[in-house]
């Protein structure tokens, strides 16, 4: 029947259900154990009687807010109360009509809602309608019942027998298992007609659920007979052989083993070798300890990669542009590769690839191989061999030892899983050696082009083919790597990156990829160039970039702070840099404020880069001593003694004292105490300090040199150019002093360095003078302060390389 009556609101008291929705007309009885919720009921059956049953949106919440229980709910009355033995409270309840929560009243130790009884509207359908809905909910019924373990038949008569539409969805919706949400829907739903259509859909997808679910038993419990007839079947077998004495069967298991190595297509030598070891089998017991050994030396034959190999990528422009993606810089690395490609695609059998990648830590050495794999279209497999000091870690020990293994080379090859990999053998100069073996030399049948064609495993006794591998070792040293061995490999050097470099590959690669690890964009977070050139100069000081990308993920993980503090966006410029990095660890090199006696430029190489090194020269009466301060080495020393030879014998033509060695004391020193510094390259710089010194000459400050020098004043080859050079840039140099014999390294200098500075070749002394002294003489202005380039907590903690020359 169709109420359209009104009726005003009412107070009462209220349960949030758990999983259960109640329907007007329902009646069931449910236990509470939420002391709030026996308080309402109690409260409930004190009063009338009438109680709120709305059913909480999650079943878990014990405490559910109100935003979390559902607005419309059933006015039921509660029929009984009673305590069970185990203390708990049991209810009856009759669904009376549905309402719709108002408001909530607080104050009380229950809940208690103000309600509105909802219209019942849509509940008259014509005599057709309403046959042919009861028709169809039967139907659809019947076919959930079927299927539903949990039908009572009588239940399901009594069902199937009603007529009244809304009789039978009463019935219907009472008894079938429906999610809490559908359930609700159904509430909340006003007509009998939509409402039951709603429930045929409904009752619909969970028939689909539970024929799925059915599948899926049956499936399961197929495969559970298969199984328990196929192991009954064998037992049966093996009691049978056992019987015998035969034990398992020997032969099917050898005839298995057998048809597997001659589908490999291998050559007759190790066909006829691995099918011997397989009949073996034949002739042991089953469970024999050295039939056991048999198949694991069998089934690790049958998983390397025999025969399969990748095919190359031959696109030299593709493969640049892969290269150049990965990685900044590295001109002589990616100018192989692709030489490689080119020769491949004129003689595609070409073989014997080892390169070996030599350079400090943090240049790129490892990441560079899988990105050369990436670019060629290969396979790619890193074995690392720092601390290896076992010949059968590379070779493999021979299987009959227990737990005999292969190699590391086999089994890279099986990880690989193709016979042309890019294989990286990491550390290749930290290998050791010891009474079990020396790994190096067991390294030289693997790196040699004419022998790795049939490179023997101790554990597989049969020859592998390492000709098409492309093998490429990484070093930080040279010394310790045995010269047979290094003469196998073909050396690219790796420099230190420069401060451009360095630049480049933060923005490029470095901030990119942290921007991504912690879940930024550039548009909430922006790092102008001048504060990456900050980072590079005031907080890294190194080779690679390995502190370089710490100290950026040091910025995006404070950025992360603010950004989830509720700023838009973070900006990280020169400026702020030190919130967030804290303060400058290094301080910049610097030119002196004025040109001074007896202090001049020196340039040196470090494993970290290029540094500027200030060479200071004291005259002092005396008895002609020679004073060495500031951790000088002994080449070092000895370029000192040189340049005072050197010296005395152009005394005249600076107009210097011929007799100083007797009369003066000369004390040499060069600043930054705590730092070693040896090497030959300072000869130059040495000697220009002890003439400015001696001639009461001035040196110009914006002047730097690097050079071995003669007896005679040549100028020697030094090594280290790029390095040096940059740092004299960054420091404000304008000329540089360099040896006639390091001209063509100027190609290889950074666009900006040789636009920046300008470069005088010298082959003897005098060229160097004539450009680093102010001439004609004259009195040495006031000394400028020394300023420390560096922090005292830098040097305390020993971080600072030791400035050394090539």
């Amino acid at each position: 029947m169709s109420n359209t009556t009104k009726t005003a609101n009412e107070l009462i008291p209220a349960i949030s259900l758990r999983g259960l929705v109640v329907f007007p007309a329902m009646v069931l009885h449910f236990d509470i154990g939420r002391e709030r919720s026996v308080n309402a009921v109690k409260a409930a059956a004190e009063g009338n009687g009438r109680i709120f049953l709305v059913a909480q949106k999650d079943a878990a919440q014990t405490e559910p807010e109100l935003s979390d229980i559902y607005e419309v709910g059933v006015i039921a009355e509660v029929r009984q109360l009673l305590t069970t033995p185990d203390g708990s409270t049991r209810v009856l309840v009759e669904g009376l009509t549905r309402a719709k929560r108002v408001k909530s009243v607080p104050g009380k130790e229950y809940l208690q809602f103000e309600v509105k009884e909802l219209l019942v509207r849509g509940m008259e359908l014509s005599e057709s309608t309403a046959a042919a809905a009861v028709r169809a909910l039967k139907n659809t019924f019947a076919e959930y019942a079927q299927i539903s373990p949990r039908m009572p038949r009588e239940l399901f008569e009594g069902i199937m027998s009603e007529e009244n539409c809304a009789e039978l969805f009463e019935k219907v919706v009472f008894n079938v298992v429906l999610k809490v949400e559908d359930k609700q829907a159904l509430l909340e739903t006003n007509g009998l007609l939509r409402r039951v259509k709603m429930l045929i859909s409904m009752l619909e997808n969970e028939i689909e659920i539970i024929e799925t679910e059915i599948d899926i038993q049956e499936q399961v419990k197929e495969q559970v007979d298969k199984n328990q007839r196929e192991y009954y079947l064998r037992e049966q077998l093996r009691a049978i052989y056992k019987q015998l004495g035969e034990g398992d069967n020997p032969q099917e298991e050898a005839d298995g083993y057998i048809e597997k190595i001659r589908a490999l297509n291998l050559s007759d030598e190790i066909t006829e070798k691995l099918v011997g070891e397989a009949q073996k089998l034949v002739k042991m017991s089953y469970s024999s300890q050295e039939a056991g050994v048999i198949r694991g030396y069998l089934d690790t034959v049958l998983e390397l990669p025999w025969n399969v190999k990748t095919k190359d990528k031959l696109d030299i422009d593709k493969v640049q542009k892969q290269l150049d993606k990965d990685h900044y810089g590295l001109k002589k690395v990616k100018e192989r590769i692709t030489e490689i490609i080119s020769v491949r695609a004129l003689a595609p059998d070409v073989k014997g690839q080892i390169i070996c990648l030599y350079g400090p830590p943090g240049v790129g050495k490892t990441s560079i191989g899988k990105s050369i794999a990436e670019a060629l279209g290969r396979n790619y497999v890193r074995i690392s061999l720092g601390g290896v000091h076992d010949e059968a870690e590379i070779r493999g020990h021979r299987k009959t030892y227990i737990g005999a293994m292969p190699g590391r080379i086999a089994a890279a090859l099986k990880q690989a899983k193709s016979m042309n990999p890019v294989m990286l053998l990491d550390e290749i100069d930290k290998m050791g050696s010891d009474y079990k073996g020396d790994p190096a030399s067991a390294m030289l049948e693997v790196l040699d082009s004419e022998q790795n064609t049939t490179f023997t495993d101790h554990f597989l006794e049969i020859p592998l083919d390492l000709s098409d591998v492309l093998f490429i070792t990484t070093a930080n040293s040279l010394d310790t790597i045995p010269a047979p061995l290094l003469d196998r490999m073909e050396v690219i050097e790796l420099s230190s990156y420069t401060r451009e470099e360095k630049f480049n590959i933060a923005k490029k690669h470095l901030l990119p990829k942290q921007l991504k690890k912690h879940g930024e964009k550039s548009t909430t977070l922006k790092v102008n160039d001048k504060a990456l050139y900050s980072i590079i100069d005031f907080y890294t000081r190194e080779a690679g970039v390995r502190k370089l990308e710490r100290s950026i993920a040091d910025i995006c993980r404070k950025a992360a702070k603010k950004l989830v503090s509720g700023e838009k966006k973070v900006t990280v410029t020169d400026e702020n840099i030190t919130d967030f990095l804290g303060v400058k660890k290094y301080l910049p090199e610097h030119l002196e404020a004025h040109d001074e006696v007896g202090l001049v430029n020196g340039m040196a190489w470090t494993s970290v880069g290029g540094v500027l090194m200030p060479l200071e020269v004291l005259i002092l009466d005396g008895t002609g001593k020679t004073e060495f301060t500031g951790s000088l080495g002994d080449v070092m020393k000895e370029s000192a003694k040189i340049a005072v030879s050197l010296t005395r014998s152009i005394a005249k033509k600076y107009n210097i004292d011929p007799e100083f060695w007797k009369t003066k004391d000369i004390h040499i020193h060069a600043p930054e105490g705590a730092v070693p510094k040896d090497g030959p390259s300072a000869g130059v710089t040495l000697t220009t300090a002890l003439v400015s010194a001696l001639s009461g000459t001035p040196v110009r400050r914006d002047v730097a040199m690097t050079g071995e020098i003669t007896l005679r004043g040549k100028v020697l080859a030094i090594g280290g150019l790029k390095e040096k050079t940059m740092a004299a840039y960054r420091a404000g140099v304008k000329t540089v002093c360099i040896p006639k014999e390091n001209e063509p390294d100027i190609d290889e200098l950074d666009d900006v360095v040789k636009n920046s500075l300008k470069f005088v070749v010298a082959e003897d002394i005098s060229t160097v003078l004539e450009t680093a002294l102010v001439i004609p003489n004259c009195n040495p202005k006031e000394k400028a302060p020394l300023k420390r380039r560096t922090t005292a907590k830098a040097k305390a903690e020993k971080k600072l390389p030791a400035l050394t020359a090539n």
